[in-house]
């Protein structure tokens, strides 16, 4: 997946970089030799350190124990092996302790309500945890911890106004939590540039406290940021930065593997690197990288099985709706009308621009170009800078003739070539 609660980063403003590297000669980036040793499957730190949170929490709670100060540290363990493995079970098993610590807790339900809120974010539940964040934001609660999360959740709706006076509520240029969201507020907003300031602010906070895991997280979102601003070298070297602390990171590893297929164009090294992570990870959006990749060396039976195994695994129940983007997506192309009602469903489940293109693209691919227009002119233009939002306007606005609106957004589409790939990047250039 892209990722959740991962920053969904754009790429607007870095075109200019990009179509300079674009046209230039491109000189590898990656060198086997940097990253060999954090491929191998012997390196599990933050599976042995999820595993072990979950082994001892779970020995202090007897089967038959309401030991409610154990529930929570327990759901953790379970959420932190959720993040090293891909298993989706570890998540539904971290929600369960979570209901019931807040059910029997008598001094910390806003804190367990929160954590059930993240997890409901992961699961892509996202107007279950609005529900009970702002039931909990009424009561006695951490009012400053339970905004940042609700900042967090109108993001995901498209509740944009609220989430904006969530994040005035909280501003503070010298808190972590406080600048890693207006980097996403600025992504949002279009504004790359400042995205990439307030991330940094954040990374030299987390530098100076000396936290690992904050370091993670700002070294691996500032890779991303810095390469849809077309610093490949910078987004590289981040990456590894975050490899140096958590050599088993899968999300990284799928960064550089991206790098190696995007902007050096070798397949071959980037399903290398995507074979390690699979070892140990399980996350299904894998494959679909695998059947891109395949798509773009013109292997038919490699694109097939792939996409294959990502709808066998997405059919588990417990994914919920955790990977609908992506299956509106490939349904699109192969049953429109399956597509339609998916994407019909995840506009219900949060109505962004980003979902109404893909209501769009569905709707196009269905046979109903004038209803796609509607709801891109409705719903899209002008609300989003999302590369993907704006080539499924593109594709709209060419299936009904408006070559003038389809213009501007092909070229603007032609500077994110690495955010979006050799195989869409071909497709653009065809509008």
């Amino acid at each position: 997946m892209k990722k959740i609660l991962i920053i969904c980063l754009l790429c607007v403003f870095g075109s200019c970089n990009q179509k300079q590297e674009k046209n230039a000669e491109t000189t590898p980036v990656t060198s086997k030799e940097d990253y060999n040793t954090y491929l191998s499957a012997q390196d599990n730190s933050a599976y042995e350190a999820a595993q072990s949170q979950k082994e001892f929490w779970n020995k202090r709670l007897a089967a038959d124990s309401s030991g409610v100060g154990d529930l929570g540290p327990l759901a953790g363990g379970y959420a932190a092996l959720f993040a090293a493995t891909g298993d989706v079970e570890n998540l539904h098993k971290a929600e369960q302790l979570q209901k019931k610590a807040i059910a029997i807790s008598a001094t910390n339900k806003d804190g367990y309500t929160r954590a059930l809120a993240k997890t409901y974010i992961s699961q892509h539940r996202f107007k279950e945890a609005k529900k009970i964040l702002e039931e909990s934001y009424k009561g006695v609660s951490n009012k400053h911890e339970t905004e940042l999360m609700l900042f967090d959740v109108y993001m995901e709706l498209g509740k944009y106004d609220k989430a904006y006076t969530m994040l005035n509520n909280v501003k503070n240029n010298s808190d972590f939590n406080y600048l890693i969201r207006v980097s996403k507020w600025n992504d949002h907003k279009g504004d790359l540039d400042a995205a990439i300031k307030y991330m940094d602010k954040a990374k030299t906070i987390a530098e100076s406290g000396g936290n690992k895991s904050l370091k993670v997280w700002s070294y691996s979102n500032l890779a991303d940021f810095y390469g849809h601003a077309g610093r490949i070298n910078d987004s590289y070297n981040y990456y590894l930065k975050t490899l140096e602390l958590e050599p088993d990171n899968p999300y990284v590893k799928k960064g550089l593997a991206w790098i190696a297929y995007s902007y050096e164009k070798d397949t071959k090294e980037a399903n290398r690197i995507l074979d390690s992570v699979l070892v140990n990870h399980k996350s299904p959006n894998y494959y679909l990288l695998k059947a891109e990749m395949a798509e773009y060396t013109n292997n038919k039976e490699a694109v097939k099985a792939n996409e294959d195994k990502f709808v066998e695994m997405v059919s588990d129940t417990l994914y919920g709706g955790m990977y609908n983007t992506y299956l509106i997506e490939l349904y699109a192309e192969k049953a429109p009308e399956k597509a339609l009602a998916l994407a019909k469903k995840e506009v219900g489940n949060r109505a962004t621009p980003e979902t109404y293109s893909l209501l769009a693209l569905a709707q196009l691919k269905s046979g109903n170009k004038n209803g796609a227009l509607q709801t891109i002119e409705a719903h899209v233009a002008g609300k989003t800078f999302e590369p993907m939002a704006q080539y499924y306007s593109a594709m709209v606005y060419k299936a009904n003739g408006m070559e003038d609106k389809v213009k501007p957004l092909k070229e603007e589409l032609s500077g994110a070539w690495y955010e979006m790939g050799p195989v869409l990047s071909k497709k653009i250039a065809q509008l």
